[in-house]
């Protein structure tokens, strides 16, 4: 029950710091619901990252919409963001939902850092020694992209994300993707 309300918590706080960003900024843009659809081919659970090391395999196809409403902050923008990947072995596949900051270079090119949550299909418990022990349904998801504008509407770059439970739960063995994405800008 304790990861569970820190995962609520953490799902909620995000939200909230998002929303009081948009409401109490001036610098707040309300544009299309939709920003930017982005699509992926990721390595699975890839070892040495983050996570450390890797039990599970196979490729993870990814799809993201950042939404519209953003709010300029330090110098960035943050946008809120809903995702998924799914893993065409049948191990660990997500879905989550972030709070993304981007800030653009003078020269195309792009870093996004985010913030979220994550459901998971995986294990929670230790099971097998080629599935990954996550220790909760709900995780921790972090994500980090380089990219770069190829004209105005569309983008390519490299990604990376995180997901586990902080060590808020007795299990918390981690899983790390990286890949590539393409971007489609409304």
């Amino acid at each position: 029950m304790k990861i569970r309300n820190a995962i609520t918590c953490s799902i909620n706080l995000t939200l909230l710091l998002f929303a009081t960003f948009v409401q109490g900024n001036e610098t707040a843009h309300k544009t299309n619901l939709l920003h930017q659809v982005k699509f992926g081919i990721l390595a699975h659970d890839v070892g040495n990252l983050w996570s450390g090391f890797s039990r599970e395999d196979g490729v993870d196809l990814n799809i993201e919409a950042i939404l519209g409403p953003s709010v300029t902050v330090m110098g960035g923008t943050l946008r809120p963001a809903i995702g998924g990947s799914i893993n065409t072995a049948g191990n660990t596949s997500k879905g989550y939902i972030d709070a993304l900051w981007q800030y653009d270079f003078n020269t195309n090119i792009f870093l996004v850092l985010g913030i979220g949550a994550a459901i998971h299909t995986g294990n929670k418990n230790f099971t097998a020694s080629d599935q990954k022990a996550l220790g909760s349904r709900v995780l921790f998801h972090v994500p980090l992209e380089l990219g770069y504008y190829v004209n105005s509407r569309t983008t390519v770059s490299v990604y990376f994300d995180h997901i586990s439970n902080g060590n808020t739960a007795n299990e918390n063995e981690g899983l790390d993707t990286i890949g590539a994405r393409f971007g489609y800008i409304f």
